[in-house]
């Protein structure tokens, strides 16, 4: 798609504007929840080694009893307190390997990447909800309310590890960053939204957005898949359509973000029919920030080149000038 369409088509869309009128009460009574919980967790070596980091597993447990288990990654030669880059992996997945964070710990980051649990590592979800599980976590407790949806408790645990990170007395916590790719994407700007630290926020087409509009664009192809499953085989008549939307209005992004006050640099492909354009838009449209978008006309739901590249570059600048980022 040439971006002079998708800006045609889309570049004013500002989502389906159905913030519920508690929201802002409901995100600060969770994160009151949060603050009670304190500073508590653990540092474990990891087996991974490197010349350059010290590597270890942060452990701690979340409001729902859940456990958070996250990559960190610190330089072994300190002179002075280091920023941190917060990194959040796509649907399904997991952290990923050690050796990808290195780049970042060799510009003198330390490197927090945090396993979303229930999915392909190793943090463990230990909350109970009623209702259909099946087919994803998008839907986990949207029968019992918002106050049991699964991303509410996984973004309550971002915050929380924002504020043990802060905690640690390496860390410089007015220089965060975040990064994140789909899930990831979305994560990483939850992470600027709920922390005021984060400086600078790096996402690619990022999920948990403008459900509504998501389930009527092809979602049986997309990561918004367990939507339309569930109707078919919880709610065929639809008859619990506007309760289940309105419920899932608490974790959309879109009523987040303009709480934002970091720089954020979006990758979007406008070939991307697994979290579309428009649902991106939505988010996009709601900063109230210094923004950049970067369009990838011909690429869709993958690997987005240059990108990684350009933050690397960024970072680095960042760590030289205070100013550099955003020229």
């Amino acid at each position: 798609m040439r971006v002079k369409d998708a800006v045609a088509f889309w570049g004013d869309y500002r989502g389906s504007q159905c913030k519920p009128a508690d929201f802002d009460v409901f995100w600060a009574r969770a994160l009151e929840e949060v603050d009670q919980l304190g500073f508590d967790y653990q540092l474990r070596p990891a087996s991974f080694t490197s010349p350059i980091a010290e590597c270890f597993e942060l452990i701690f447990s979340t409001v729902n009893g859940s456990t958070i288990v996250c990559q960190l990654l610190k330089p072994k030669v300190i002179i002075d307190k280091c920023p941190v880059l917060f990194q959040f992996h796509g649907y399904h997945t997991n952290v990923g390997d050690w050796s990808d964070k290195l780049a970042f710990v060799a510009l003198g980051y330390i490197v927090v990447a945090m396993d979303v649990p229930g999915q392909g590592g190793a943090s463990q979800d230990y909350s109970q909800t009623s209702g259909g599980t099946l087919k994803g976590h998008l839907i986990r407790g949207v029968e019992d309310g918002p106050e049991d949806l699964f991303y509410k408790q996984v973004y309550q645990a971002i915050y929380q590890l924002t504020r043990i990170v802060a905690s640690m007395t390496e860390v410089n916590s007015q220089r965060f960053y975040s990064y994140g790719v789909s899930q990831g994407g979305a994560l990483a700007l939850v992470c600027a939204s709920l922390c005021s630290q984060v400086r600078v926020c790096f996402v690619q087409y990022p999920f948990l957005s403008e459900f509504r509009e998501a389930y009527g664009l092809q979602a049986e192809q997309s990561a918004y898949e367990e939507l339309p499953y569930y109707f078919r085989f919880r709610d065929p008549l639809h008859e619990m359509e506007e309760t289940i939307f309105k419920t899932l209005d608490y974790i959309d992004i879109q009523y987040l973000v303009p709480q934002i006050k970091a720089k954020v640099f979006w990758g979007m492909a406008l070939e991307d029919r697994i979290c579309h354009p428009k649902t991106q838009f939505a988010v996009y449209n709601q900063l109230q920030t210094e923004k950049e978008l970067l369009f990838y006309p011909e690429f869709g739901h993958e690997y987005l080149p240059k990108f990684n590249d350009m933050m690397h570059q960024k970072l680095s600048a960042e760590g030289e000038d205070d100013e550099a980022i955003s020229s």
